[in-house]
């Protein structure tokens, strides 16, 4: 029988040992923070104060704006707070709440971009209906229902994380607290766990994906048969370039790191992909939405000749 022990806190090993390089990564992970919430803020503030961009397309990239300054808010504070810190600490409730609001956050931006694929379908697809279906009421409702259906996926996972036993090794080797490391250092049966993370978060990133791509194929198939401008189709298109851009930089290594089985990953390469859907989606996706959407472009000369 496993002498089982309550543990208080973690330790977050980080994302190197090498001690000479802490500084650095501490000044490149704090200029790409300011980055991402300068960046995803602004479009947040243009979406809301410009009258031109109150649609629904620019509604819900004012939802993935806020999205993902939230998104990155909950591992990078810690990460830089752990750069310049010897004791890399984190209290076993603080580790649940940064689990819980991660998987929170990350479900919702998940959800959020299959419901951005689906206006994309109806604006291309039915463009006479397109005011009448995706109206004020229903995209606020298809909003709302994303986060909360985000917030209970979380709490699920929060939930069942808190009733393992630990015992051992406190050290967890990543930036922050996720599940599959955790759940490397329980003690006792994990196999539930390890059930709802394969099944129920397979569900949450697979179910959006496949509604994002088949949206892509009905637009592509419909624009192929509909339309027999080229410039026309080529206008399409590029409406829906950058935000299958966003959907690739969240999903893949999204999939490489939940769908895997745990017996074949590696946690140094685990903590390798993190980085892409923690930090650098968040950080590309300001630049994707601005340099891609002329609308977005027009909009922030507007508001910078304003403040001039």
């Amino acid at each position: 029988m496993l002498n089982q022990t309550s543990v208080t806190e973690f330790l977050l090993l980080g994302v190197t040992d090498i001690q000479e390089l802490q500084p650095f990564l501490f000044v490149v992970f704090l200029t790409i923070y300011f980055v991402i919430v300068a960046g995803n803020g602004a479009i947040l503030m243009i979406v809301i104060s410009d009258p031109r961009l109150h649609s629904p397309m620019y509604f819900f990239l004012g939802n993935l704006s806020c999205l993902d300054i939230c998104y990155s808010t909950v591992t990078l504070p810690k990460m830089l707070e752990n750069f310049l810190s010897t004791h890399k600490a984190i209290s076993f409730v603080g580790c649940l709440s940064q689990l819980h609001f991660f998987h929170f956050l990350g479900s919702t931006e998940a959800m959020l971009l299959a419901v951005m694929a689906l206006d994309r379908f109806v604006a291309i697809c039915k463009p006479l209906r397109y005011s009448v279906i995706m109206n004020h009421q229903c995209c606020t409702q298809m909003a709302s229902t994303v986060w909360v259906i985000g917030f209970f996926y979380a709490l699920l996972h929060s939930i069942m994380t808190s009733h393992l036993n630990f015992c051992g090794s406190n050290q967890i080797h990543h930036f922050f607290c996720d599940i599959k490391p955790l759940l490397e250092l329980a003690c006792g049966n994990t196999d539930l766990n390890q059930w709802l993370l394969n099944i129920v978060t397979g569900t949450i990133a697979m179910g959006p994906f496949f509604l994002t791509l088949l949206s892509y194929f009905y637009i592509i198939t419909y624009l192929i048969f509909k339309t027999h401008s080229c410039s026309m189709l080529h206008r399409a298109l590029s409406t829906c370039a950058s935000h299958f851009m966003v959907v690739i930089l969240l999903y893949a290594p999204v999939l490489f790191t939940y769908i895997r089985p745990t017996s074949g990953s590696s946690m140094d390469q685990d903590r390798v992909i993190a980085i892409m859907y923690t930090v650098v989606t968040p950080v590309l996706n300001p630049l994707i939405y601005t340099l891609r959407n002329k609308d977005m472009k027009r909009a922030l000369i507007r508001a910078i000749r304003r403040k001039l």
